[in-house]
């Protein structure tokens, strides 16, 4: 990998992090647009260095390497920061969008750095939509009178 297909996987992961973040930090969500971008970039930097490690160790003759198991423990460990976000007080639960966009960035960070970047920027528009137009049309739902994060 050339190191400016490094820099442009790093580079499109922290973009789209900051994109996805952008809804939460304009509405004041304390996981806005720093740390939506420093999650999608540090997934795209794990991806990378796995792709690579995977590369190295092919070459010396390892058979048995897996970097998909490096997306499985990403997984595991963004499941674990959003379910931190989200926390229940006066019988209701909040910040599950805030959750569900952090995953997103870290699924966003993954395909940036596996080099997908068709998914990446279907991923990102289609995030978007969810968090800013369908909370526009939620408004227009009869008994939704849900807050904007729970």
């Amino acid at each position: 990998m050339s190191p400016e297909d490094i820099v442009f996987r790093l580079g499109i992961a922290s973009l789209a992090g900051t994109l996805l973040g952008l809804d939460r930090e304009m509405r004041g969500i304390a996981a806005g647009i720093r740390t939506h971008a420093l999650v999608a970039l540090s997934a795209a930097v794990i991806t990378v260095s796995a792709m690579m490690i995977y590369d190295d160790l092919s070459l010396r003759g390892a058979t048995n390497v897996d970097p998909l198991r490096v997306v499985q423990g990403l997984a595991q460990a963004v499941g674990f920061i959003a379910a931190g976000a989200i926390f229940f007080s006066k019988g209701n639960v909040h910040n599950l969008t805030s959750a569900a966009n952090i995953w997103l960035a870290a699924a966003i960070g993954i395909a940036a750095g596996a080099g997908q970047t068709f998914l990446l920027i279907v991923g990102v528009a289609l995030g978007a939509i969810i968090v800013t137009v369908v909370r526009i049309i939620a408004h227009f739902i009869p008994g939704s009178t849900k807050s904007d994060d729970e």
